[in-house]
């Protein structure tokens, strides 16, 4: 069910959500955080879709915010619940003028009551997500440096503004990778690594992000190369890991699928599949709580790499 309020208040909306939980039987005690989106007309239906989808396992009250500061001063409004909500309930704002000059004002009516608040900035996030108004009042601050057009000045930004509460997406994306390359280092031989290699997109922060966790986790020399869209078109290609014994060659052959080598054992086909929006998404609202892995990886992981190579500088 959608609900249209055209030039609107915060205080007409609130009151309507109240008579939509009455009347169509929607429950809010069950909401365990309020997820604001600060987004842009192109992109929001993708990203309630993505926000619909993450409600089923952490159920939610979603606020859209899109941002229009020029024209005369108005707030539309939609209130979706039931199928068109998922297990959430969305309340899409469309600010116009001078409403749209205090963003706060504008959700500070419409969050549940002691529950905690999250911020996703899907695009275009601000200089310092924390000190903005909507992130000062957020316990986590999502935001993704994958975005096109994709700027390797964004994935160096994250250490400069970092705070507790702040994580991307484009780490989230590496927990089946991490998770991998963990499984095969708890298998024997037991021999300590020697050096890292890295290849992905040269427009994948992921890749720099890997880069920076194995340089972290591993102590040893961590190389990372930038693949041309020729070469390689998204994401994260391979990792090579040395021992003294041979190489392990973790390597994607596929969208769903990466190949595994490894000195004496038979090449194995491995799911890893891309991860979805929405898989990301669910992931970082499992935690209210700051990612101190995170933290570590972009303030001091990234220090330690030297910068990225391309094919020719590497040859």
């Amino acid at each position: 069910m959608i609900v249209d309020l055209p030039d609107t208040t915060v205080s007409t909306i609130s009151r309507a959500l109240v008579t939509v939980r009455e009347e169509g039987g929607a429950v809010a005690l069950g909401r365990v955080l309020t997820l604001i989106i600060v987004t842009t007309e192109d992109a929001s239906e993708d990203v309630i879709e993505a926000a619909n989808d993450a409600s089923r396992e952490h159920p939610m009250r979603v606020i859209s915010l899109m941002l229009a500061p020029g024209g005369e001063p108005r707030l539309d409004a939609e209130i979706r619940v039931g199928g068109d909500a998922g297990a959430s309930e969305v309340v899409v704002l469309r600010a116009f003028g001078d409403a749209a000059s205090n963003v706060e004002s504008l959700v500070t009516g419409l969050l549940l009551p002691d529950a905690p608040v999250v911020v996703w900035w899907p695009d275009s996030p601000p200089a310092v997500p924390s000190a903005s108004p909507l992130g000062r009042i957020a316990q986590r601050r999502i935001t993704d440096a994958s975005t096109g057009p994709y700027d390797a000045a964004r994935v160096a930004g994250l250490s400069e503004c970092s705070v507790p509460g702040d994580t991307d997406l484009a780490w989230t994306r590496l927990t089946h990778w991490r998770e991998q390359l963990a499984a095969v280092l708890d298998q024997p031989p037991y021999e300590p690594i020697v050096e890292v290699e890295v290849q992905g997109a040269e427009t994948s922060p992921s890749t720099a992000l890997l880069a920076a966790w194995l340089r972290l986790a591993l102590d040893v020399p961590v190389t990372w190369t930038y693949l041309t869209p020729d070469e390689w078109d998204h994401g994260i290609k391979s990792v090579r890991l040395t021992r003294r014994s041979g190489d392990i060659l973790l390597e994607r052959s596929s969208d769903t699928v990466a190949c595994l080598t490894q000195p004496g054992q038979p090449q194995h086909d491995l799911v890893l599949p891309r991860r979805t929006l929405r898989e990301c998404l669910a992931e970082e609202l499992r935690r209210l709580d700051a990612d101190l892995l995170y933290g570590r990886v972009i303030t001091e992981g990234l220090d330690l790499l030297g910068p990225a190579r391309t094919r020719e500088t590497h040859a």
